[in-house]
């Protein structure tokens, strides 16, 4: 992995991975106490896997929509990602210990990208953790797909909900302890 020239800008990116499918989660919704409102449940198991990733400070982010989470997927993953940060900076991009996420192999780093092991068991170091329940509770609750393709559409539609908003994107993402200083 190549380093990093003096004067060169640095963005801090987070980056996870949600499945979402037919097993989905419910959320709590507002009712009269004592009653149980319905809510709809799938027992069959066809799911996708987002890749996410943000970067708070610009208020952008990059995606993908893969049917299996593995080094495959996510060298597709660091290449989109890689095609949002700002040109001439280096993207430093905060990951989890998933074995996928291990350099080494099959993973392929763009040259503008560095991965940041977050400690393990940490979830709450990583904003994307937040994104995902945001997601969850706003814009993936309570549905029923009966196709994979109705899946993608949904991670695509929810996906697109924060970042499509770049104050929300900022104001969901950012963490005190995670900064560049000049």
């Amino acid at each position: 992995m190549l380093g990093c020239a003096a004067g060169t800008p640095v963005e801090l990116w987070f980056q996870d991975e949600a499945s979402v499918g037919q097993q989905g989660t419910h959320a709590y919704v507002w009712a009269p106490v004592g009653s149980r409102p319905a809510m709809v449940r799938d027992n069959r198991r066809q799911s996708a896997c987002l890749f996410g990733a943000i970067c708070p400070d610009r208020g952008v982010g990059a995606a993908i929509i893969s049917p299996v989470a593995n080094t495959i997927a996510m060298n597709h993953h660091l290449a989109e990602v890689s095609t949002q940060v700002a040109p001439g900076a280096i993207a430093v991009l905060l990951t989890d210990g998933a074995g996928w996420h291990r350099l080494g192999g099959r993973l392929r780093v763009p040259d503008n990208i560095r991965l940041l092991r977050l400690p393990s068991y940490s979830p709450e170091l990583n904003s994307m953790e937040t994104v995902w329940a945001f997601l969850r509770a706003n814009k993936l609750r309570n549905l029923v797909w009966e196709t994979f393709e109705e899946i993608v559409d949904a991670c695509e539609a929810a996906w697109h909900f924060p970042t499509n908003d770049p104050d929300r994107n900022r104001s969901i993402g950012p963490r005190k302890w995670a900064c560049v200083n000049d």
